[in-house]
């Protein structure tokens, strides 16, 4: 269940819910794949993966790296100049990669 705090914390002012635009999202996202992978499977231990996650989730944490609300040395530098646009069009890339899980062996 999502808290009030959570919800009012996604529609704060300056945190972009426009549906952004997956394929456009995929090419932006050549910059994440160091880290991240394309396929939003991160190759970096310390670096999340991001397939599948929840689209405005993505938006409001690239928007908080942005505007050092959230900090990361690395997050802080690359979301920097993102236009909402791009923040829309990478959180929907990542959200539309479907993922799946599979029990443990």
């Amino acid at each position: 269940m999502i808290g009030a705090a959570a919800v009012s914390d996604l529609l704060a002012p300056g945190t972009s819910l426009a549906a952004g635009d997956p394929k456009a999202g995929r090419k932006k996202a050549l910059q994440c794949q160091t880290c991240h992978g394309l396929d939003g499977v991160s190759k970096l231990p310390e670096a999340p993966h991001l397939g599948g996650q929840v689209e405005t989730y993505l938006v409001k944490a690239l928007n908080d790296y942005k505007s050092g609300a959230r900090t990361n040395e690395m997050m802080s530098v690359v979301a920097s100049p993102l236009s909402d646009s791009d923040i829309a069009d990478l959180a929907a890339w990542y959200a539309s990669i479907e993922v799946t899980v599979q029990k443990p062996r």
